[in-house]
């Protein structure tokens, strides 16, 4: 699949693969400690730097990555969101980050649908995860408003190092509650 022919919307958001030019929200977003607190810690610029060509290059190696996500009302980068398994990695996630401006806005889980009904759907994934540290409250409640639960404990592979609860669904749950249908 071509990043070039992958784009979706929301009702508030564009979601595309990331261009060069979202790079530098993209290292504002990551120089960030609040918004960085539960991705690793921040980054600095070329360290940044490394993760957005990572980022880009695994639309490119798997056809799928992170999404920039794009306000459309201005137009702004508002975080990276979407479809992430990079090696090692503990499974299918659908995993988020938005700019601290733009917090409270219930982007995180409007983009997060879109994000997995395109997993489930283009990339035929059976199952979504999303890996959240255990006082990462916020993202818990975009886990739960998404309809994932915990499922178990896990732990993110080198250079990261961290235990995680690891949170999801699977694609059936996921389709039976979009439908309003029984699982």
């Amino acid at each position: 699949m071509s990043p070039n022919t992958v784009k979706l919307e929301t009702e508030r958001l564009i979601l595309r693969p990331p261009i060069a030019e979202d790079f530098e929200d993209f290292a504002a977003f990551c120089a960030d400690a609040d918004t960085m607190r539960h991705l690793g810690g921040v980054q600095v610029r070329p360290v940044a730097w490394r993760s957005f060509v990572g980022v880009v290059g695994s639309w490119h190696v798997r056809g799928y990555a992170f999404f920039s996500v794009i306000e459309k009302a201005t137009g702004r980068w508002v975080g990276r969101l979407g479809p992430w398994q990079p090696e090692g990695w503990p499974g299918t996630e659908i995993g988020w980050g938005i700019a601290r401006p733009y917090w409270g806005r219930g982007y995180a889980p409007e983009a997060a649908a879109a994000a997995t009904d395109w997993a489930f759907g283009a990339l035929g994934w059976t199952e979504v995860i999303h890996t959240i540290g255990a006082d990462n409250l916020r993202s818990k409640a975009v886990a739960a408003k998404l309809g994932s639960r915990y499922l178990r404990q896990g732990r993110l592979p080198a250079p990261l190092d961290l235990d995680v609860e690891i949170w999801g669904q699977t694609r059936e749950a996921w389709r039976a509650r979009r439908t309003g249908l029984p699982a």
